[in-house]
């Protein structure tokens, strides 16, 4: 019978894995909550109508890669991201009635049919904030900070944070028709996605990694308009004090004007965090403004900014803490007696494990010292007399105790 193996672009999580993992999450709950912010937990699936009117269906995620499904003649979808989910649900129960800012942090599994590979898998993990009730630069400077924050408490410090203004819904309608005017000789040149978000978003051009492409985007005529000045007053004041903020924060950055993110629902400030320790692939943040977003899903018009990180790219960068070794392992022959003092051992809180098959003494000791710290042992003699012995599996040196205050000998 063939074995049955793990899907293409997904991974298990191993134990001797799980220990990074923990400390990613761990971290973000002490960051986030020092930031103020409250942890949220959406459904994994939503409707897909949500995606597409939040995330955009000029976008790849909702054109090529999310997982969908009928189930009682209702199209549902696994989430590709988690911003709609989080705007979804602020806009369910009412969160607009609440004190703002309202500051919600998540994390969780996301999919998307993608090519896998390095830190990329079509089931994935993200952490990501969400910032809402706030439209000014201020806000956009706190989350840029929180991240740079986060990661530094990852131990990653080798950081380069590129950021951008894509302007107002009317900034963006000028500068959308001069890259249409300079690229239209070029189309023919351009590939099948480019051509597509020609017509559906041309502004998503500029993000394309296609080597033919890009090496257009470098002519004089192309980077001219690219590089041009078409925010608004309002927009480039906005843009401005979110680099002085940053400034006064003592976090680097460089203006990409290339900058564009992949997702529909961003306006002026966007931001990329990459490492200096990964390959091609090496953003491990991203994010920006959604002024826009939560009246696009149709709740009451509410400036929101927020970002999000892969946890697979994280993890792939952080140093791993080492496999942690039990407290106690009981080495002892009478299984009634060992059945009692592990259950002392754990309520007192220690990790303690015992053979569960009561093998030979030699066996039981081997076994502990390739798991424990500590071997307790409890053979008849010690039942006898009414003492434990000790052994330290570090040193070798062993202490015989009383059986009724071992514990604290142990402490």
């Amino acid at each position: 019978m063939a074995i049955i193996k793990v899907i293409k672009g997904t991974k298990d999580i191993l134990p001797q894995d799980v220990e990074a993992w923990h400390r990613l999450e761990e971290k973000a709950l002490e960051v986030f909550t020092k930031y103020g912010y409250k942890e949220i937990r959406t459904p994994i699936f939503e409707a897909t109508e949500l995606f597409a009117r939040g995330v955009g269906d000029s976008t790849d995620i909702v054109n090529k890669e999310m997982y969908t499904f009928e189930k009682s003649e209702r199209s549902l979808t696994l989430r590709p991201e988690n911003t709609a989910g989080v705007v979804r649900a602020y806009i369910e129960h009412g969160f607009s009635r609440l004190p703002q800012p309202v500051k919600l942090w998540y994390k969780g599994p996301m999919f998307r049919y993608e090519r896998p590979q390095a830190g990329r898998q079509r089931q994935f993990h993200q952490v990501g904030v969400e910032m809402f009730g706030t439209k000014e630069p201020s806000a956009d400077a706190e989350v840029i900070n929180l991240a740079v924050k986060y990661l530094n408490e990852l131990g990653l410090d080798n950081l380069d944070i590129e950021i951008n203004s894509l302007g107002c819904p009317e900034c963006r309608k000028n500068y959308r028709a001069a890259i249409k005017e300079v690229l239209k000789p070029y189309l023919k040149d351009l590939c099948e996605d480019c051509n597509f978000r020609y017509e559906k978003n041309p502004l998503r051009i500029l993000d394309c990694k296609v080597d033919s492409c890009k090496a257009i985007f470098e002519k004089e005529e192309i980077q001219k308009v690219i590089l041009g000045d078409f925010i608004c007053d309002e927009c480039k004041e906005h843009f401005e004090k979110v680099k002085e903020y940053l400034t006064a924060l003592q976090i680097p950055y460089t203006v990409n004007k290339l900058l564009v993110r992949g997702l529909d629902y961003y306006n002026r400030t966007v931001f990329e965090i990459k490492s200096n320790n990964l390959g091609s692939q090496n953003a491990v943040c991203g994010g920006g403004r959604y002024d826009s977003l939560v009246e696009t899903l149709g709740g009451v018009q509410t400036p929101a900014v927020g970002w999000a990180m892969g946890l697979e790219r994280l993890n792939s960068l952080i140093s791993k803490p080492e496999n942690e070794r039990l407290d106690v392992f009981v080495v002892a022959e009478n299984m009634t007696e060992t059945f009692k003092i592990i259950e002392e051992l754990r309520n007192a809180g220690f990790s303690a494990e015992f053979d569960y098959a009561n093998r030979k003494f030699k066996k039981q000791l081997d076994k502990a010292a390739k798991s424990a710290k500590y071997a307790l042992i409890l053979m008849d003699d010690e039942i006898n007399s009414g003492t434990v012995t000790l052994k330290n599996l570090d040193t070798s040196e062993q202490v015989n105790v009383s059986r009724s205050n071992y514990l604290e000998n142990i402490k």
